[in-house]
């Protein structure tokens, strides 16, 4: 018979059932190993490193492969593919220790003062198995034991691979290409017949069709006209310098001269400028120079001064401007995007020495600053043949007048210019527009020192982004994993229980009352390696007796 229970843990370990004694026979190095496996925490440690190693091989790849271009692989192979695999070797290794340290926890959580019910077994058990388990576990433990740590990791687990998906993304980028993309550019503006020779006092229709398309179009409009190619839609130029024509427009409202009878003013004028006479909305324009703000401005394309008139019944007063267009050299950047050019300047030059002459050219030889010499020309140039054409077609488009009759209501204008800019809301925008369109047309010509502006060419890319904050919970589950192992591993050894985890050999060999031996002789077979060889020798049968089923050794 057994000898009777004792409270002394020595006396306890020795109630283990002794089986019987058989031939002991020498064990080879592959069993040692075995049994290290199955006494102690070594597969479990062996599992973590791998959770560890396969943690690192994914954050490996997110080094690698953050900020660089989606790599051209086999159709079958990603890099989320083999994050996939790194994950699924990740997560079975640290959960297979995450079980093994809830099933020990089961028996420390028997190895306490008081008894507890059996029933904890079975929910240990299942805890170890799957989330559902685990979700019993926490209802049962209630945060009063270690096993329950491990209860909240087997739910959040399922929570790893999605996490871990999340964190590459792969958005578009503009990169650049080997495409050279250029825009349009000059220094030099001489007038040009439809053949391409030079027309001697001539403006040439193609600058004639931009004078009219700057006065007449749609506001801005003419910015977006200017000759480039870029192939891919995506462009940038760095600051190049070329000539073009420059604008201003001042205020000269305080010039006019009134001539008034009561509250009507009968007669309005600009001191040696246009004048209005009579009551209506009108306007004069005539190539004047009022105001001294631009009498510095020499060899302009034209200057002129307006005067326009309201109607009796608008509350508003007769407004003056005076704009002057001259030419200049710009330093300017560029951008296409999508195709539509945009434009920005950066600084202005001009030559206020320069005179319009009829056999000398008109030369412009701006700072480095404005020319970035060591990439543009240093000369501009305007052929006097040229200047004078363009200067006395401007004068000419620029001189006139028209308005409405105040009592019949009809319209006359002596040109359609003067239409335009009396029913502009802002003549200087006009004339803004006008400049623009201009410029363009100048930069636009063929000659044998123009050229083009070069820059860099953009393609659209799919690169790899790692958003490394969703990494933070699949790191932290591991982190937490290793933790918890190493509790398990603390705390076993700390309360002095034997290492079994999940087998069930325990309980049958130490289960109470439980007699799987018949006979007197008999062996200890405390460790897990103990019981799983003698249980190699050992045959049971499940049996019914009576309403009772039992494992019977045969």
């Amino acid at each position: 018979m057994s000898p009777p229970p004792s409270t002394n843990d020595h006396e306890i370990h020795s109630q283990t059932p002794l089986l019987k004694q058989h031939t002991q026979t020498p064990i080879s190095f592959l069993q040692r190993i075995v049994n290290l496996l199955a006494d102690w925490w070594l597969w479990e440690i062996l599992g973590a490193a791998t959770s560890i190693v396969a943690l690192s091989g994914i954050i490996a790849i997110f080094v690698v492969f953050d900020g660089s271009s989606r790599p051209d692989w086999p159709s079958v192979l990603t890099i989320n593919s083999v994050i996939s695999l790194f994950s699924a070797l990740t997560k079975l290794s640290i959960l297979s220790a995450v079980g093994a340290g809830i099933s020990q926890s089961k028996w420390l959580w028997y190895r306490q003062e008081e008894p507890r019910t059996l029933q904890d077994l079975q929910i240990f058990d299942d805890a170890s198995r799957g989330p559902w388990g685990a979700v019993q576990l926490l209802i049962s433990l209630r945060a009063r034991h270690l096993a329950f740590l491990g209860a909240v990791l087997i739910i959040l687990s399922n929570l790893f691979d999605p996490f871990l998906q999340q964190v590459v993304s792969y958005p578009d980028r503009l990169v650049p290409s080997s495409d050279i993309p250029t825009v349009a550019r000059t220094q030099i503006y001489e007038s040009h017949s439809s053949e391409g020779l030079p027309l001697p006092g001539i403006v040439d229709l193609n600058m004639k069709a931009a004078i009219y398309n700057g006065i007449f179009g749609i506001q801005g409009k003419a910015a977006l006209g200017i000759s480039h190619t870029c192939g891919t839609g995506n462009c940038s130029w760095d600051a190049f310098s070329s000539l073009v024509v420059c604008s201003k427009c001042v205020d000269i409202s305080s010039y006019i001269q009134k001539h008034c009878k009561g509250d009507d003013c009968w007669r309005l004028s600009l001191p040696n400028g246009p004048s209005l006479s009579g009551l209506g909305r009108q306007i004069n324009s005539s190539v004047t120079n009022i105001s001294s703000s631009l009498a510095s401005i020499e060899a302009s394309v034209v200057k002129f001064s307006s005067l326009k008139s309201p109607s009796p019944n608008e509350s508003t007063d007769a407004t003056a401007l005076e704009c002057a267009i001259w030419y200049c050299v710009q330093k300017r950047t560029a951008s296409a995007t999508s195709g539509v050019i945009h434009e920005k300047v950066l600084s202005s030059w001009r030559n206020d020495s320069a005179q319009l002459s009829d056999s000398s050219d008109l030369y412009y030889m701006p700072p480095e600053s404005i020319t970035n010499s060591t990439t543009s020309p240093t000369t501009f140039r305007v052929t006097h043949l040229a200047a004078k054409a363009l200067n006395s077609f401007m004068s000419e488009t620029f001189t006139g007048s028209g308005g409405t009759n105040s009592s019949s209501g009809s319209s006359a204008y002596t040109s359609d210019v003067m239409q335009a800019l009396h029913n502009a809301p802002n003549i200087t925008v006009r004339i803004d527009n006008l400049s623009v369109s201009m410029s363009n047309n100048i930069r636009e010509q063929e000659n044998v020192i123009s050229n083009h502006a070069n820059g860099t060419a953009f393609k659209t890319e799919t690169y790899v982004q790692v958003r490394w904050a969703w990494f933070a919970f699949p790191a932290a589950i591991v982190a937490l994993s290793l933790l918890f192992l190493l509790g398990a591993i603390i705390e076993t050894a700390h309360r002095d229980v034997l290492v079994w985890k999940s087998n069930n050999l325990a309980l049958l060999f130490h289960g109470r009352e439980l007699d799987l031996g018949r006979d007197s002789e008999r062996v200890v077979v405390n460790k897990l390696s103990q019981m799983m060889a003698r249980a190699a020798e050992i045959k049971v049968e499940l049996v019914r007796e009576a309403e009772d089923w039992r494992l019977v050794q045969r």
